[in-house]
């Protein structure tokens, strides 16, 4: 078989990609607290067209087309594995000319095929058309994984060098520096704690530091009881409900009030001192609090989570005085991993003539990381705090649109020095193109690497997405996939993880039983659940849990979809590989029941199968589809 060419730049697609961006600007500002997550089941008109224009298509096709068809059908239903005897070693040729792996402990299970002429509606041409632009989607998306040495799946890569008649070996999987246990895939450190914890920790402050100086302005200090008084607070006085910082139906669809939730009483300075690394104190309170949670974390021995820390972009030395409060206050923990979080927030900064222009931006963010991988002697106390960095994320209100089409033609960051933010797919090119840099460099120095994990799809175009695909490993939210099944299908077939925190979108974009995570476990999309913000979200001191068992009582989840959840958030952290070993056995990065050890994972070996099965499935229908067009 001769090689599928790799995909060009097309014209055709660059000038159909603005449309679609164009269409999307246009319909920005239409918002609706529940119609666009809204799909009608039914449209006779739609279906009345559907179907005449199918019935002209049929009598058009040959007999011959046909038969193709149907022949093509049969071609691509993958094999029914045969339960081996342990004793009997199966051929590795037959398994890799199946694309199945050893199902030696996988139990019969009942296999269903639909097939026949004309059984999707979909002709030949169409057929072949779609698995073209799904094998240049797959292979972009390859690409970019592999310059910024983040993660790709393996099935798809596999078939992919099969399309392309080369042979995959395993050696050339790209794997990042750093890779029943759940993991909190998306959290933020100022909201690592739940209200109660932080009414406790303000409590226990004002009577141990009454006297102590803990707030600097100008030329005037304050003590905490001082502060207090100004403020008009008793501390012995305030409740949950007076700390006023959990979201609730007030939040809805106005992203501005859920950021007033961060201050505590509705005081920025009690913000200040709790929740923040700089301040006078040198970031003390907010040191403990996250040292209490990781406690916490330790007395649940099967929880982990993954905290953001916040770098803004406004100066260079934020990256020094982070790695200064982390290396001092030891904030560390076997069950964290770390990631910093990028606020979208340059027309902040420039209205207030803080930067000149974007790229500033992105050099105060990025040029420090690569000072410190360059020279790390200059930069000792950021080189090891770059040790317990994992990924990088892409955060603040989605919703916003800035009317700025990004293209070829966009200005550069050092020429962006206009008033208005950049668009969403700006921040995500400029993002990726540093990290990707960046995890060059460190390769070569023998550094971990970044991931790229941004938050996408819980508002705004469904084209956030579209450059999500193309640039992270993985994403929080994606409620907004719900709106394009082509974009859906793609995140399956490259089973990009998503981290879904259905509690906070019931607050901030989407009631809880219209979420889409039943939805998209259905369909094998690589789902896990966390928690977002517990401090806004959460009543408990394992808000996680908390998670799992609403969406298990909700959704009517069973023990095998909540353990498979788990499963996940596992592979989609960033703990490395010795610890998902230890979690979910010594074989986790094999494809299939191969890679699953249910003592470990709960999850059954059947569900294992169907959801490999499933992939090959589909994978093998667009290698099919493109050997017509060799």
């Amino acid at each position: 078989m001769s090689k599928v060419k790799k995909p060009e730049f097309d014209e055709e697609a660059r000038i159909l990609a603005e449309k679609v961006f164009a269409h999307d600007a246009k319909n920005e500002d239409e918002r609706d607290e529940i119609s666009p997550f809204d799909m009608a089941d039914n449209c006779p008109i739609g279906h009345l067209e559907m179907q005449h224009h199918l019935i002209d298509r049929k009598a058009k096709e040959s007999t011959s087309k046909r038969l193709k068809i149907i022949m093509k059908a049969k071609s691509i239903t993958v094999p029914i594995p045969v339960l081996e005897d342990p004793a009997v070693t199966q051929p590795k040729e037959s398994a890799d000319q199946m694309g199945l792996p050893s199902y030696t402990d996988v139990p019969e299970f009942q296999r269903v095929v639909i097939s026949g002429d004309y059984a999707s509606g979909v002709t030949v041409e169409d057929f072949e058309l779609a698995c073209k632009g799904l094998y240049q989607a797959l292979t972009i998306r390859e690409k970019y994984m592999r310059l910024s040495f983040q993660r790709f799946c393996r099935t798809t890569a596999r078939f992919l060098r099969n399309m392309e008649n080369e042979q995959w070996k395993e050696e050339n999987e790209v794997h990042p520096s750093k890779d029943k246990n759940m993991v909190d895939t998306h959290i933020h450190a100022a909201a690592c704690m739940n209200q109660k914890h932080l009414l406790r920790f303000i409590k226990k402050s004002s009577c141990i530091d009454s006297d102590r100086i803990v707030w600097t302005s100008k030329d005037k200090k304050l003590t905490l009881k001082e502060l207090f008084d100004k403020l008009k607070l008793n501390a012995y006085d305030l409740t949950v409900d007076s700390l006023d910082v959990h979201a609730g139906r007030q939040t809805f669809q106005r992203f501005d009030k859920f950021n007033a939730k961060y201050n505590p009483v509705g005081a920025s300075e009690l913000r200040d001192l709790y929740l923040k690394t700089e301040n006078a104190i040198e970031g003390e309170y907010f040191a403990h609090i996250i040292k209490e949670v990781a406690s916490d974390l330790e007395d649940a021995k099967y929880q982990h989570a993954e905290p953001r820390l916040s770098i803004y972009g406004r100066s260079p030395d934020e990256w020094t005085k982070l790695a200064t409060w982390f290396i001092k206050h030891r904030v560390f923990s076997p069950k964290m991993r770390w990631m910093i979080q990028i606020p979208r927030i340059y027309d902040i900064f420039r209205a207030q003539n803080f930067i000149p222009h974007f790229g500033k931006m992105l050099e105060n963010i990025f040029m420090p990381i690569f000072e410190a991988t360059v020279n790390p002697q200059d930069n000792i106390k950021l080189s090891i705090f770059l040790k317990h960095i994992t990924g990088f994320d892409s955060v603040d209100d989605e919703s916003k649109h800035s009317g700025h089409m990004f293209c070829t033609k966009s200005p550069k960051p050092e020429e962006w020095n206009m008033p208005k933010n950049p668009s969403y797919s700006y921040y995500l090119c400029y993002m990726y193109l540093n990290i990707m840099v960046l995890n060059n460099i460190r390769r070569e120095r023998g550094l971990n690497t970044f991931l790229f994990r941004p938050h996408c799809g819980e508002a705004g175009a469904v084209t956030h997405l579209l450059a999500a695909f193309m640039t992270a490993d993985n994403i929080s939210h994606g409620l907004n996939l719900k709106k394009s099944p082509v974009l859906q299908y793609l995140y399956f077939l490259t089973q990009i993880p998503i981290a879904l925190s259905p509690l906070s979108n019931n607050s901030l974009f989407l009631e809880y039983a219209k979420n889409p995570l039943p939805e998209f476990l259905r369909k094998g999309l690589m789902v896990s659940l966390s928690t977002d913000d517990p401090m806004q979200f959460h009543y408990t001191k394992e808000p996680l849990m908390e998670e799992y068992a609403i969406a298990a009582q909700v959704f009517k989840l069973n023990t095998c979809d909540i353990c498979e959840i788990a499963r996940n958030s596992v592979l989609q952290s960033s703990f490395s590989k010795q610890e998902k070993a230890h979690f979910l056995g010594s074989n986790y990065h094999q494809e299939g029941p191969a890679g699953n050890r249910i003592q470990k994972t709960n999850v059954p070996q059947i569900r294992m199968a169907y959801r490999y099965e499933t992939l090959c499935y589909e994978l093998n229908l667009i290698k099919e589809g493109l050997k017509d067009l060799e």
